[in-house]
């Protein structure tokens, strides 16, 4: 039998709390469409991380979503200005907006590349009261040169789990990519894209089925204990 709460050592009994069923299969009430932000990780005249992410929104608004895409031309490397400056304003105000993101990438270097990274960068974990990842959905792509790889997915899935996303198990890997666009820059018919349709069909699903719950989902004992805390401090220095 499993030790009652008063034996278990180190705990703040009031941030304990017992799991409640519905919050977790009711309804959520929120009736907008998706709201989800797309990032690609290239600024070349002809990006196909760009043409990938491009076809990615086409489906999105198809399955009934409201996407944005974020261009990084002109976005500063991380740490080398401050964040009043007007990309990183834009790239935070959308990840705000958003309640899932596309992360599509080239592969450099059997790597993802350093433009991605540095947009996922300047998004930090918490702005004031608000946390601008958590919660949120998360699909990830890459396009490569060569064969097809999953390395900079790989990657991704690792900075999604950083960043506290829910990263939806289907993902993108599209390879040899100069081969799977058209003269108008649109994705040809192939297996990569019906795998691009499979993943935008998931991402827009678990987006409806998890937004409206998000802060119970990610409501942590360790950060009400906290919480806890330092409120408990406040009040003890207000006494003195």
């Amino acid at each position: 039998m499993a030790d009652s709460i008063d034996t278990l050592p180190n705990l703040s009994q009031e941030s304990i709390q017992k799991i409640d069923n519905c919050k977790l299969v009711g309804a959520s009430g929120v009736n907008h469409s998706p709201r989800i932000l797309l990032l690609y990780g290239s600024v070349r005249k002809r990006s196909f991380s760009r043409l990938l992410t491009q076809e990615a929104a086409r489906l999105l608004e198809h399955f009934g979503a409201e996407t944005r895409i974020y261009h990084p031309d002109g976005l500063p490397l991380p740490d080398a200005t401050d964040a009043d400056h007007p990309k990183v304003h834009e790239l935070r105000e959308d990840a705000n907006w958003c309640e899932g993101m596309v992360w599509c990438s080239p592969e450099r270097h059997g790597a993802m590349s350093g433009i991605l990274k540095a947009q996922i960068d300047w998004i930090p974990l918490a702005l004031g009261a608000a946390r601008p990842t958590q919660g949120k959905t998360l699909a990830v792509m890459e396009v490569s040169g060569g064969s097809q790889s999953f390395n900079a997915v790989n990657q991704l899935r690792v900075l999604g789990r950083w960043m506290r996303m829910f990263t939806i198990p289907n993902q993108s890997s599209v390879a040899k990519a100069y081969l799977e666009f058209d003269d108008n820059d649109r994705m040809k018919p192939s297996p990569f894209y019906d795998r691009v349709v499979d993943v935008m069909e998931e991402l827009v699903k678990f987006t409806l089925l998890l937004r409206g719950n998000t802060q119970y989902l990610v409501d942590r004992y360790s950060e009400r204990k906290e919480t806890a805390e330092e409120l408990s401090r406040r009040v003890n220095q207000r006494a003195i």
